[in-house]
């Protein structure tokens, strides 16, 4: 569906469509900057996206500075890295899709600028963007993306990055300095690492065979890589800590084979030159790595040449890539044309068509997530596509399948763009031959045999209403408490997610619901053979377990309420909440009006929230967390925030903090506008009482000016939220 197809003039309805499609582009956006994980093709992501710019621009009042659409990246969930603000925010780009838009891009942007355009053009690398902070010639950070304010340090790992110097040579290097490039696998390496994977996993099963494990109890601990992209963001953000001798060396031979190329630069004080191009020729100087690829052309058309020839070369290429960087070189032009709150006007990415391939769809089976969604997945025989094989599929709903019009048996279109989710298009009619048959979407639960159903009127998804004891759904729910997004807990994934759910013989699984998460034990883990060594004691996995459940007790109450798979409820609105009334009393006392009061939070969320709770077994859930000695409140948190503000200096008041504010993490201006009892507003309205603008305040601080707003740089905002406004009107007279 384009984005033009579908009129939002309803309001409440685009409301509703909006929210639902910001939460799962955060989810999928998170599992792929935060985890290093594709949840779903680059296709189908650019469609969700576009979808939530198309109601954005029919309904701007939705496009709060939280939406996807204006923010960069994801917010960091560590994976025990230290977080670092960068000097200058790193942005993201904007995409298109044909050469059409391509064109009229270029002409408005040479429209802007008024004259003739050089165009510095790339290779759009399908890796993971850092950025590399030197001071004195030293490589002093290197930081993940993260939002684009704040990434994970990450310098402890690039120094084992061969083609990443720590010092550089050669003449007129900055005092400080950012440059930003693309950390990538080889093509060659991949290939390489993968046949090593093979290779470990064979003497891994030999030595599992000389212990007398039975063929199919063989277990799998070094599988083949999915993709390039993953496996290098992958190796990028594993952690030395707790790793053995042999697993360390493993993990540093692995980043010993990341590659990277410079795409640009950050903060840098006077830069002595005028044309992007020339950066990177000094930064070559110096010995950064710099694309061979990269091309500067004076028309539009050269340009054009360029994107169709790489595209029709691009598997001879030392790397993988999925579209084309089109970049103004003169930086002046930069300046003039400026950023949006996510990307410059600058630049644009041409992101080419997913490849198509043709394989046989041998089953459709049905899937049951943490939700009692039942969705089909093809079953198809692998194919290799987009450098990697595949061989399922989702199918999405059984309207899917019917609109697709495909059979078991037929040969079907498999769209795939270097992603780990594939999409069937539809069958090649041409190819059947009679053995082909109609499939039929299941009646009842596979898992646990409940009668499926919509869940109400007009729902085209259909879903197991036994929440509480299916064993799908038990399994998704206790997966996600362990997943980084939830309480990170190490070991609980999905094999172990699996066994603690699963039946042994006629006795019940060790975990029913996720009430007794923990209050699990080691001898309670024992009865099932997951967590037994061959001599009947606790397995190495088993202790780790139960130490990671005693620390997740203590974890931050943010993370609590994403764990317990509260529909809507993710890590911003949680967050919201925890810093608003800092416990779970607070929160499951507040009513619906009062929760829909929080910034971040919304009517649909705090209906969602509040209708959890009057389910029992949810506060089953809650109770026996407590009693096993989850902490279910903030330490030293004075109490709901409106109770907390009222006597601070900013008591009344709407602030807005935007851009970058020096002493201020983006988070932390925020906090600070709350804690001297002000509204921490997300948007600039006439009820907006101050502005505090750093640089890249976009959009927010042109409207502020329109409004007549007063703006506040760093250090007026410091006075603000220490004196209000009168330290304000000193200020101005001491000056």
């Amino acid at each position: 569906m384009t984005e033009s197809s579908e009129n939002f003039s309803d309001f409440e309805r685009a409301r509703e469509e909006s929210e639902r499609l910001t939460a799962e582009i955060e989810r999928y956006r998170l599992a792929y900057h935060s985890e290093g994980v594709s949840l779903v093709s680059d296709a189908e992501y650019d469609a969700l996206f576009r979808r939530l710019e198309a109601i954005e621009r029919e309904h701007p009042e939705l496009a709060g500075q939280d939406s996807p659409t204006q923010e960069v990246g994801a917010a960091v969930v560590s994976a025990g890295f230290p977080e670092h603000e960068h000097a200058e925010r790193m942005l993201s780009l904007d995409n298109v899709f044909s050469i059409d838009e391509f064109r009229e891009w270029a002409e408005k942007t040479k429209a802007s600028v008024g004259t003739d355009v050089r165009w510095l053009s790339e290779l759009k690398i399908d890796g993971l963007a850092i950025n590399l902070a030197y001071r004195d010639g030293k490589l002093e950070t290197a930081t993940t993306r993260g939002d684009g304010r704040v990434g994970e340090d990450i310098t402890e790992n690039v120094q084992f990055i061969p083609v990443i110097p720590t010092s550089l040579n050669g003449d007129d290097i900055p005092e400080f300095f950012e440059a930003r490039g693309e950390v990538f696998l080889c093509t060659e390496d991949f290939e390489a690492l993968n046949e090593r994977q093979h290779e470990l996993q064979a003497a891994h099963a030999e030595a599992q065979r000389a212990r007398g494990v039975a063929e199919e109890n063989i277990t799998v601990k070094y599988p083949e890589f999915a993709n390039a992209r993953n496996t290098a963001a992958g190796s990028l953000r594993q952690r030395a800590e707790k790793k053995n001798d042999a697993d360390l060396a493993l993990m540093r031979s692995r980043l010993g084979r990341l590659s990277m190329y410079m795409h640009g630069i950050g903060a840098w004080d006077s830069p002595a030159f005028s044309n992007q191009s020339d950066a990177y020729d000094l930064l070559k100087s110096w010995g950064l790595p710099v694309s061979p690829h990269s091309r500067v052309f004076d028309t539009v058309d050269e340009v054009v040449q360029f994107i169709e020839d790489c595209g029709e070369r691009r598997h001879d290429f030392e790397h993988e890539i999925d579209g084309i960087v089109v970049k103004v070189n003169d930086l002046s032009m930069h300046d003039e044309l400026g950023v949006t709150s996510r990307a410059p006007r600058w630049a644009i990415a041409y992101k080419y068509p997913p490849e198509e391939v043709h394989t046989k769809l041998l089953d459709i089976r049905i899937g049951v997530g943490r939700t009692g969604r039942a969705t089909p997945y093809a079953v198809m025989e692998p194919v290799h596509v987009a450098g990697s094989t595949v061989s399922q599929a989702t199918l999405h709903n059984q309207d899917v399948v019917r609109a697709k019009g495909v059979m078991i048996g037929d040969t079907v279109v498999l769209r795939k763009a270097g992603d780990v989710i594939p999409e069937i298009l539809g069958a090649v009619i041409e190819r059947r031959d009679g053995s082909e048959r109609e499939w039929i979407m299941p009646d009842h639960c596979p898992e646990c045999g409940t009668e499926l159903r919509a869940m109400k009127e007009g729902d085209i998804d259909l879903r197991c209403p036994n929440a509480r004891a299916c064993p799908a759904q038990v399994r998704g729910r206790v997966e996600h408490i362990g997943s980084r997004g939830g309480l990170d807990i190490e070991v609980l994934g999905e094999v172990t997610a699996a066994a603690l759910t699963q039946p042994q013989g006629d006795d019940e699984p060790l975990l029913v619901t996720e009430a007794g998460l923990f209050s699990l034990t080691e001898d309670l883990l024992l009865r099932h053979p997951y967590f037994r060594r061959k001599d009947g004691s606790a397995s190495k996995d088993a202790e780790t377990f139960i130490a990671e459940l005693d620390k997740a007790k203590t974890k931050p109450l943010w993370r609590l309420l994403v764990a317990l798979n509260i529909r809507h409820v993710g890590p911003v609105a949680a967050r919201a909440l925890a810093e608003w009334f800092g416990s779970l009393e607070a929160i499951r006392a507040a009513s619906v009006e009062e929760l829909s009061e929080v910034e971040g939070v919304g009517g649909i969320i705090a209906e969602s929230l509040s209708e959890w709770f009057t389910v029992d077994w949810h506060v089953e859930i809650v109770d026996q967390w407590a009693t096993a000695g989850v902490q279910w409140s903030t330490p030293g948190h004075p109490g709901p925030g409106a109770a907390r503000s009222v006597d601070g200096v900013l008591a009344g008041l709407t602030v807005v903090a935007t851009g970058t504010l020096e002493g201020f993490t983006r988070d932390g201006a925020k906090e600070a506008i709350i804690q001297a009892g002000g509204k921490a507003a997300s948007s600039v309205s006439k009820k907006t009482d101050y502005v505090a603008a750093g640089p890249g305040a976009g959009s927010k601080l042109t409207k502020a000016e329109e409004l007549g707003i007063p703006v506040l740089n760093a250090e007026q905002f410091a006075v603000l939220v220490t004196q209000g406004p009168s330290g304000l009107r000193e200020l101005s007279t001491d000056e």
